[in-house]
This record gives structure tokens, C-alpha cells and sequence, in this order.
């Protein structure tokens, strides 16, 4: 293949595909420089004065290498790899670095091996991390668990990239032996780590450095972004449907650009069909000031250095065609997507077949628990005082307010008050376990609503002023197989199914996104606050490795003390 290389970039014979007339960007100078573009097989041959056997005029176009998103969740989309990829690759994005630590939470490595063959049905190459917190901490419960061992045994598999996200920071820091022992695994066979560590400085990160990590999408700080920098950390700009900071742009200098890189993290199918992925970053980070030039190097040679993917990211011979063309700067709308040298998508449009898509039965039916009944709902307090969680729009940190509440009956009395019911129920094992707590400010009322995504142990999370609505909840999420839903009181319950681990559908992109807008609109006609993705959010109410307070399926939890605390406060 060579010498076919060499030959067409001496123009002795055609290149099989030539983007005429472009004006390009050498991301390696920062520069728009103009030629055609020579590709053959999977590769760029040269930049200059080309004819090919097809060509495709970008005479009033910008081509750009096709975009890497540097952490992503395939899950979060609510979709198969396959429809993840028809609305994510007529955008611009050829390239993820994937975490599935949420179907690996519910299914264990038969989620990993689903997520890399499904994905092996698409022109979107997806590079799999092996999930390093399963579950992300010991204090809830989980479908699986994959020790130090499990890391050791599999981390060397042909289909696993790196070992992803490792949100046990106080593990690392404290030298927990299974944790090391995830980390010499993938250290032995030269595999990347990824990094997860909001708020962490001095001492405490140098010794989480010392982990071998090497990324981090939590940062939002200019203070925390300067010092992990310059201790050798890649910082990503994140632009998910839940979380997001694009401000993270604001710190970028002459001195320091090389080391950001995009990504979305969490991004709803809604979102992906109706703003876009990585091009609507773009977008947003130009609007807001960033030299467009840099913001695609951001999405490209950046992400490619940092993850070590040799001959991506950038425009040059022998590099992979890997090629968006634009329309121009600002708005960045991909006219034309080129994968691995082949046209995939055109105006927006994919130009592959998702129709046939992969969907193992070990990925099915994953919902396990008991009828539920209103009284399981109940929430007793030994006092009038209780902690209640809140959580500002955008974000996923919470906080911990102190409430006075009423009871009666045994139970709290939300009438004619902004707080609600939160409950996890545990859905993997039939423990019977439901952590209860109270939520303020969402804005939801008259029944309930719920969903199977609780990050990251993806048990059942409810929300609601009614019990009995509560119950008539979980039980349509154990009946359709995991999904979201939403109860009214005394009357109508409606569902959405997510079939695949009570994460993901196994129906079209289309479909699923008109269903889901719909659902999520009911929600906010009953309440829910617009400046909240009103399930999304609810999603991360269980996140108990980011602060302040959590609830798992065991009960209330600290994350800044990492351990249970008591809802009756004095």
C-alpha cells in the first residue's frame, strides 16, 4: 500500500478521492492555507495539485480534520452505538475516546464487549476505555463490580484503548491496594488513563498524579485549570446536555492551547438531532470569543496528542482521512464528512445503514425488583429539622440545605411546600434497598417521575409529592425494562422504554427523540423548571463522587466527608 501512497502523492497516478480547491487548516501552524487535498485508501497523500477518480469541489468550503471528542458516554444518548453514530458523524465527529461505565455498571464486561461490536457497524471509530470505578464507589450497589483483577484480566483485550475515568480519587490519594492494583494493570500494558478530579490541588493531586493519570473534563476554576496544567494534566472544554464548561475557554493562552481538548461527556439524543455535538461547541465557544482556529485544534490535534493516536487530527500526508468540510468558521454546519477516506455523510445526512443493529440478549432485561407499594415511599423524621439536597442549573454539584418540615402520620408533609420526595430504589439485585431523602427548588408536582439512568450504579431514582405515584412509577420502569416515566396523581402513567440496560434504546434516533421531547416537556408542564434537562438531571442526583450531597440505594451521602449522613439534622 506503500508504494500506492507514493506514487499518487507524486501525481504518477490518480488519487482515489481529491477535495478540489479547498481551503484547509494546518492545524500544526495555525494557518488556512489553500490546495486540493489527495486521498488514497484511508490515507491523505498530499496537499497541493491533485486530480482523483472522485472529486468533490470545497471551493467555498473550510475542511477540517474531523473531530475527536475526548470523553464521552455513548450511553447518555439514550441510544445503540449505531444511532449514536448516524447523528453525531454527518456533524464533523470521527473519532470518540468512549467510557462505558454505565452499561458496565449494570452488565459488567458483557456491556464493554456489546458497546465495541455495535460500534464495529459504523464509520465512527470508538476508542473504548475500560471502566475503572464499577461501582464508582462502595457505598451503593451496583449490577457488577470489576476489582483490580477483573481490571488485570481485561484490560489487555484487543477492543480496550485505556482504563477510563478514574473518579476514585480519594482511592488513589489513599493508596487503597485494589486501586493501585487498577492502575499498575493498565500502567503494565501501556494503556492511558483518564482522570477525574474536581477540586482537587496541592498534595492531593500531585499524589493522584502520581496514579499515571493524565486528563480531567471536571475542572471549572482558573486556579484549579492553571495547576493542572502545569503539573502535565490535559484539561477538557465540556459541552454536555447536563454539564458544561465552555468557560473553561476563557483560560486559554498563547502559552497554554495545546493542552485543551473537547468533549461532551453526557449529551441526550435530543440535543445530538436538534444543536449537534462537537460542532455546536464550536459554535457556541466562537460566539463566545475563542479564535476559531484554536477551538478546532481544541477538537483535533490536541485530543489526538493526548491520547496518542499517531497520524489523527490533522491535515498532512500519510495522516488519516479523516476530514470534515464546513461551510465556514462561525457556523461550522459539515456540508461533507470523509472517514478513513470514504464520503460518510453529506449535508447533515449520513450516508450509512443503521437498520441492522447489534443487540445481545445479556444486554436485556436488567430491571429486578420486588411490586412496589405506596408505603415503601414513606419518610419518617425523628425531628422538624432535615437535610435537603439542591442543585444549581447546568451543574451536577449539590448542596445541603437545612429545611423545617412537617409530619404527619409518620410522614413528611410536602403540601404547600418547594420540596420533594427523592428516592433510589436498587434494581439489580432484588436487595429491597431504597435510599429516601428530600429535593428542593426542581419544581415538579401532582404525582411522580422517575428513571432507570442514575449515575453510576444505574439504580431506579424517583421524585415526587405523591406515594402512591412513587410506587405506580417503578413498577412501568420494571414493566417496560427500564426507561424514564412519569406518574400523575390519580391518574395517567407515561413511559418511555430504554431497553438496553435501562440506558439506551434499541429504536431508531428519530423515534426516540420525538418521545423523549415529549416527555421531557410533560415534565416541565408539571412543574419542572426550564433551566433544568428535567430527567438528566434528576439522573445525577446519585453521583456520589461528585459533591456535596448524594443519594444511593443505601441511604444518604457525604461526598466531601465519603461517608453516610444522617437525613435528620439538629
Amino acid at each position: 500500500m506503500l508504494e500506492k501512497y507514493i506514487k499518487a502523492a507524486k501525481r504518477e497516478n490518480k488519487a482515489d478521492l481529491v477535495l478540489k480547491n479547498a481551503t484547509y487548516l494546518d492545524v500544526f501552524t495555525a494557518t488556512l492555507r489553500k490546495g486540493d487535498i489527495a486521498v488514497v485508501g484511508e490515507k491523505i497523500v498530499g496537499v497541493g495539485e491533485y486530480d482523483g477518480k472522485t472529486e468533490i469541489d470545497c471551493s467555498s468550503l473550510v475542511v477540517l480534520p474531523g473531530y475527536i471528542d475526548g470523553h464521552v458516554h455513548i450511553e447518555s444518548s439514550q441510544l445503540s452505538p449505531e444511532e449514536f453514530a448516524s447523528l453525531i458523524v454527518p456533524r464533523g465527529t470521527t473519532s470518540i475516546i468512549a467510557d462505558p461505565h454505565e452499561i458496565t455498571n449494570v452488565c459488567g464486561m458483557a456491556g464493554c464487549e456489546y458497546i465495541a461490536k455495535a460500534a464495529g457497524n459504523v464509520p465512527l471509530d470508538v476508542f473504548l476505555q475500560l471502566p475503572s470505578c464499577v461501582p464508582a464507589t462502595p457505598f451503593e450497589t451496583s449490577g457488577a463490580v470489576l476489582s483490580g483483577d477483573d481490571i488485570a484480566a481485561n484490560i489487555d483485550n484487543e477492543y480496550i484503548f485505556g482504563l477510563g475515568e478514574f473518579m476514585n480519587y480519594p482511592g488513589v490519594v489513599g493508596c487503597d491496594p485494589d486501586v493501585i492494583k487498577k492502575l499498575e494493570a493498565a500502567h503494565s500494558v501501556n494503556k492511558v488513563i483518564d482522570g477525574h478530579a474536581p477540586a482537587v490541588y496541592g498534595n492531593e493531586l500531585n499524589a493522584y498524579l502520581c496514579g499515571g493519570i493524565t486528563t480531567d473534563h471536571e475542572c471549572v476554576l482558573k486556579e484549579e485549570i492553571e495547576e493542572k496544567i502545569s503539573k502535565g494534566m490535559y484539561v477538557h472544554i465540556r459541552h454536555g446536555s447536563s454539564t458544561q464548561n465552555l468557560g473553561n475557554a476563557n483560560y486559554i493562552t498563547d502559552a497554554n492551547m495545546r493542552r485543551f481538548l473537547l468533549c461532551t461527556d453526557d449529551r441526550h439524543a435530543a440535543d445530538l438531532k436538534e444543536k449537534g455535538h462537537l460542532d455546536d461547541a464550536l459554535r457556541k465557544l466562537v460566539k463566545g470569543g475563542l479564535d476559531p482556529i484554536r477551538a478546532v485544534i481544541c477538537a483535533t490535534l490536541n485530543a489526538a496528542e493526548c491520547y496518542g493516536l499517531k497520524f489523527r487530527g490533522g491535515i498532512a500526508p500519510f495522516w488519516l482521512a479523516d476530514l470534515v468540510a464546513v461551510n465556514n468558521l462561525k457556523d461550522f454546519n459539515a456540508v461533507y464528512v470523509v472517514k478513513s477516506g470514504k464520503l460518510v455523510a453529506k449535508d447533515g445526512k449520513p450516508l450509512f445503514d443503521t437498520s441492522s443493529r447489534y443487540l445481545p440478549e445479556n444486554v436485556l432485561n436488567t430491571v429486578h425488583l420486588k411490586e412496589m407499594r405506596a408505603e415503601d415511599f414513606i419518610l419518617t423524621l425523628k425531628g422538624t429539622k432535615a437535610k435537603v439536597m439542591t442543585i444549581e442549573p447546568g451543574g451536577v454539584v449539590t448542596g445541603c440545605e437545612i429545611a423545617e418540615v412537617e409530619s404527619r402520620d409518620g410522614d413528611v408533609v410536602l403540601n404547600g411546600t418547594d420540596l420533594l420526595k427523592l428516592a433510589v430504589v436498587e434494581r439489580h439485585k432484588m436487595t429491597g434497598n431504597i435510599g429516601k431523602g428530600l429535593f428542593k427548588g426542581y419544581g415538579f408536582k401532582g404525582g411522580a417521575m422517575g428513571i432507570t439512568i442514575a449515575h453510576d450504579s444505574h439504580n431506579i431514582i424517583l421524585m415526587g409529592d405523591d406515594n402512591e405515584s412513587m410506587a405506580r412509577a417503578c413498577n412501568r420502569l420494571k414493566e417496560i425494562g427500564g426507561g424514564m416515566v412519569i406518574a400523575e396523581k390519580g391518574g395517567a402513567v407515561y413511559s418511555l422504554t430504554l431497553d438496553i440496560a435501562g440506558l439506551m434504546s434499541s429504536r431508531n434516533a428519530e423515534g426516540l427523540q420525538h418521545d423523549s421531547r415529549e416527555l421531557i416537556e410533560r415534565a416541565h408542564k408539571m412543574g419542572v423548571k426550564r433551566e433544568y434537562e428535567a430527567f438528566m438531571s434528576l439522573a445525577f442526583l446519585s453521583l456520589a463522587v461528585i459533591p456535596r450531597l448524594k443519594l444511593v440505594d443505601k441511604g444518604l451521602f457525604d461526598v466531601e466527608k465519603f461517608a453516610f449522613t444522617d437525613i435528620n439534622a439538629e
